[in-house]
């Protein structure tokens, strides 16, 4: 006998057929002797369809308030998946985030889980029960409710897949695993058979949307097993598992692409000792995590433009920040730009083979498309390039680096 995580997506849940098909699964897996905790997101739509009935009320609304409204859609699916296993003669429990013992910090709509206890779903495994987890929450220690951000049925998964020692955290989504890139841009993109921890977190922080980043990294340091499937079919999935010899031997294992970018720079800042760090203190007190930094100074050394590259959907909040702190600093202006995007090629065979950048810059060059800001680790180079060129750039970076064969 196994224990199972399984992780449904807003897609895989997106009405009650589909709830019923998720049910089914479930109940298969049950049947072959297995224990299940079952996670699911949101119907697909309802997230952003609670956003924006707060966007009609408020302009900016309360964060601890958008927390109570979001968390609810979790909640509704998780009943109806209870349900539906319970139709099909299985005993189901759900749970919210609270009842499952999540505990966060006190970051509303981007929370980080502290501690799991999870004593009730043990119980409730133990008496037979298929456990139905209401994804994407969880609470404070002053019993607030908070969201862990977009994408965090995912980070639930696999953090209950660690605390209840699960030996398998299976997501599932509306693909059937990790691609070499985007099938939508480019129809000959690969299915990956498996991915190392590190390359799939550098995939999703960069704009990979198959696996949230931060469950990737929960993942990675606790060693939950993971595998990425789809919902719709039977198909074997991607497995994320430690890195291993074979890998290296890859130097590009894919194509990353994230249009959701904001570009800020501050303008003529006097080119000072401590500077960058009285800017940057007040943007991450604003919770805002920045990207790419690049400083470029004046020919006479007096004064210098900072950008720096952050979310989108936290461009505003950086940029009221960055004006308030540039006066102080006495800068000229705050620029931002959103027409940009962020194209990255990530392989662990990096480590050991020369030439990837190059390469990119070669083709990225060719094909017209310049490059506004660069940044590197190990195993990824990425590049901030205008955002009509995204689709072009992904197109010819993985024909170039063969990842069609």
């Amino acid at each position: 006998m196994a224990l199972i995580v399984q992780k449904y997506g807003g897609t895989s849940v997106g009405n009650t057929d589909r709830i019923k098909n998720v049910a089914a699964r479930v109940a298969r897996t049950v049947e072959q002797g297995n224990k299940v905790v079952v996670v699911v997101s949101a119907m697909s739509g309802e997230t952003d369809k609670l956003i924006g009935l707060a966007g009609q009320i408020s302009s900016a609304p309360n964060e601890r308030e958008m927390d109570m409204l979001l968390s609810s859609g979790e909640r509704v699916t998780s009943a109806l998946t209870a349900m539906a296993v319970e139709a099909l003669g299985h005993k189901a429990k759900s749970f919210t985030g609270r009842q499952a013992g999540i505990i966060t910090d006190m970051v509303h709509t981007k929370a980080k889980i502290e501690k799991i206890t999870g004593d009730r779903m043990k119980k409730a495994l133990d008496a037979g029960y298929v456990v139905v987890l209401a994804g994407f929450q969880g609470i404070t220690a002053e019993d607030d409710v908070t969201t862990l951000g977009r994408g965090g049925s995912d980070l639930s998964a696999v953090a209950i897949a660690s605390a209840v020692n699960a030996d398998l955290c299976e997501i599932y989504t509306d693909v059937d695993g990790v691609y070499t890139t985007d099938p939508n841009i480019v129809p000959e993109a690969r299915k990956l058979e498996k991915i190392s921890y590190e390359e799939m977190l550098e995939l999703a922080s960069l704009g990979a949307k198959v696996l949230q980043t931060r469950s990737v990294e929960f993942a990675m340091k606790y060693k939950v097993p993971v595998v990425v499937r789809s919902s719709f079919n039977d198909n074997p999935g991607t497995l994320v598992v430690e890195e291993d010899r074979e890998m290296e031997n890859v130097v590009v294992s894919g194509i990353a692409y994230d249009k959701n970018q904001a570009k800020i720079t501050v303008v003529n800042v006097p080119d000072k000792p401590g500077i960058a760090a009285k800017l940057f203190e007040a943007v991450a007190s604003a919770n805002v995590v920045v990207d790419m930094i690049v400083q470029n100074i004046s020919s006479d050394g007096k004064f210098a433009d900072i950008s720096f590259t952050v979310p989108k959907t936290d461009a505003r909040k950086a940029l009221e920040v960055s004006e308030k702190i540039a006066k102080e600093l006495g800068a000229e202006r705050v620029d931002k730009r959103e027409d940009i995007s962020k194209i990255s090629v990530v392989g662990v065979g990096m480590r050991t083979h020369s030439g990837v950048a190059s390469k990119m810059f070669q083709t990225l060059a060719a094909n017209n498309i310049n490059i506004a800001m660069i940044s590197t680790s190990e195993i990824k180079v990425s590049c901030v390039i205008d955002l009509k060129y995204t689709e072009l750039a992904v197109r010819v970076l993985h024909e170039v680096f063969g990842l069609d064969k």
